[in-house]
């Protein structure tokens, strides 16, 4: 009991095999004998579908597929619209002929037409070979080696082919945060992006938004495009996946003076009146001007960290301290209205001081407001204020699963240009167990983020260093805050960003990992060098840079002789010390592995 409907693991079965390469040598012979072939076939009533590769006309219900490098661009396509597309063979290098020089083919090659087969309606795909192995035996075709498809990504022996293997796996995890859209919606037009660049969108059955997209770019130089008011730099010869993150908005509401609940005759001192509770201390008043100003000035002298304005609910103004000065002035123009005007200040906090004296006597937040307008200028310093702790969304706890559901969440369209002070929530599955995870929040400006209610911490890519970069934009997600499929991530943005730039980082430890094949060993470390080394294994070869270790060797054979395999950090602490400090170290180990008769 083999097949998916006896309970086993065959779903899919082949009749023939490029039999329409040779079919003409059999003259008209050749049609009648597909067609036998096929009706046999399916005859036995296995419950899989079947399929014919490279055989245009295979009859129904036999499925035509393709063989080859890059079916997503030479293959016809099915010959009948109730036949999904089919790639039974996905060459990832190609078998080796004694004599003949070796055919490769790279991890890079191979993902490319993987991701722009199934960007163009493929269905399934097959690796051909996906674990390379050997012909024991007289079991080989003519003049072909023992060792077959050794550069697969898993080798003839079983051991993990790099990069074609972790690339690869890459690849299929991006696939995979797609899957929803990809089997659930429908296609849309593709877009021209460039010349030679082009989006492929899919879009949820219920509308006609693009959830998940491809953006193919076939030059040979890098590009930048622009999609979807977003732009992305799409490197040379290679697919960008977006995939169907669904992000929901929710716009945190700016209290008037009645809506606050402390009030006072002054300003309020910013950390002594939220206690630590929050960064965030809203100050309101409200004031009538003349009937005939419809224009003025808003002026707040604060002694940190940040100042973000709104007059009737509008944002009219943001500015901040800095690291060496928390103290800043915020000078904005803003229109009246006619009657009642509100005015709503957010103090925000950055994180309290970390050394000083009489840290108890220092001051935050708003110290001075006055409005200057035709009149002259009125001071409000000393005057009815409404002060309230938190934001909405904090008090309701809504980046936790069940604080989201107490508020209304709206959809964010991809032409929407959401306004300063929202909250952001989408849901993702977690990457492999045993890699790192980043947040790269490039698009955004200022803010916090939450992964299942827990703080990854505060953001502020739009405060430039003098070097004109974001101080950081990519944050750890620690393994610990994740679940295997569901996460909730929530951001609160203060300025308004744009989070479909937002993108989830897998990090490669810095790590060689050596392994023999089965019952050999490490028996020597051949070349082992931490700090700028050069070259690779191979012919080639590779030797030390101007910066090396002097523990390189000892560090690797302490670490790997005797045992089958061996993992080896590339870290100072690993090789006792930097050999190089404030520059970019690698680590190239190589290793001899024998037989266990040799480690006696």
């Amino acid at each position: 009991r083999l097949y998916a409907s006896q309970g086993g693991p065959i779903i899919l079965s082949q009749i023939e095999n490029e039999y329409q390469m040779v079919e003409n040598a059999f003259g008209e012979r050749g049609p009648p004998y597909i067609k036998w072939a096929a009706e046999m076939a399916v005859g036995l009533q296995t419950g899989v579908p079947w399929v014919m590769c490279k055989q245009d006309d295979a009859p129904d219900p036999v499925i035509n597929a393709c063989n080859g490098r890059k079916c997503g661009e030479t293959f016809k396509g099915p010959n009948s619209p109730n036949k999904p597309s089919i790639w039974t063979e996905n060459w990832t290098s190609r078998y080796q002929a004694y004599g003949e020089d070796p055919i490769g083919r790279t991890a890079d090659d191979i993902a490319f037409h993987v991701a722009l087969w199934v960007a163009r309606n493929g269905s399934f795909v097959n690796y051909y070979m996906y674990h390379g192995g050997t012909n024991f035996g007289r079991e080989a075709s003519a003049f072909v080696t023992a060792s077959y498809y050794d550069d697969a990504p898993l080798d003839e022996y079983g051991m993990i082919n790099q990069p074609k293997w972790g690339h690869l796996k890459e690849l299929h995890a991006a696939i995979k945060l797609c899957s929803n859209t990809l089997l659930l919606g429908k296609a849309m037009t593709p877009l021209q992006l460039g010349p030679k660049q082009e989006a492929y969108l899919f879009a949820e059955n219920s509308s006609e938004e693009c959830a998940s997209a491809f953006l193919v770019n076939k030059d040979k130089q890098n590009v930048d495009v622009v999609f979807q008011n977003s732009s992305y730099k799409l490197l040379a010869n290679s697919i960008s996946i977006l995939p169907d993150y669904q992000w929901e908005e929710f716009k945190e509401p700016i209290p008037n003076f009645e809506d606050t609940s402390l009030k006072s005759d002054t300003l309020l001192e910013h950390t002594d009146t939220t206690k630590d509770t929050s960064d965030y201390l809203w100050y309101s008043f409200s004031f009538q001007p003349e009937p005939s100003d419809t224009r003025a000035q808003l002026s707040v002298h604060s002694l940190g960290h940040v100042l973000h304005a709104f007059v009737n609910g509008v944002p009219v103004g943001s500015a901040h301290g800095s690291y060496k000065n928390t103290s800043f002035t915020l000078q904005t123009d803003f229109s009246l209205s006619n009657g009642i005007n509100n005015v709503s200040l957010l103090s925000v906090m950055v994180g309290l001081p970390d050394s000083g004296a009489y840290l108890e006597r220092k001051r935050y937040g708003p110290v001075a407001v006055s409005i200057q307008n035709k009149e002259g200028s009125m001071n409000f310093t000393n005057y009815k204020w409404g002060q309230k702790v938190g934001l909405l969304g904090e008090n309701l706890q809504i980046y936790t699963d069940e604080g989201s559901k107490i508020i209304q969440w709206s959809k964010l369209s991809s032409s929407d240009i959401s306004p300063p002070l929202t909250w952001y929530k989408t849901v993702f599955d977690a990457t492999g167990e045993d890699e790192y995870v980043a947040l790269n929040l490039n698009g955004m400006r200022k803010g916090e983020a939450r992964v299942n209610g827990r703080s990854i911490g505060r953001y502020w890519p739009s405060l430039i260093t003098p070097r004109g970069e974001p101080s950081q934009i990519s944050y750890n997600i620690p393994r610990s805050f994740l679940k295997p499929t569901g996460n909730l991530l929530v951001l609160l943005e203060e300025e308004g960003g744009d989070p479909l730039s937002i993108t989830l980082e897998k990090l490669e430890a810095k790590v060689v990992h050596l392994q023999c094949a089965p019952t050999w060993y490490i028996t020597k470390i051949l070349f082992a060098s931490y700090g700028t080394p050069f070259g690779g294994c191979g012919r080639d070869g590779h030797a030390i840079g101007y910066c090396d270790s002097p523990n390189s060797k000892f560090a690797a054979e302490k670490a790997c002789l005797g045992k089958r395999s061996c993992l080896i950090p590339a870290s100072d602490q690993f090789f006792d010390g930097d050999p190089c400090p404030s520059k970019k170290k690698s680590l190239i180990v190589e290793a001899h592995c024998g037989p266990i008769s040799i480690m006696g």
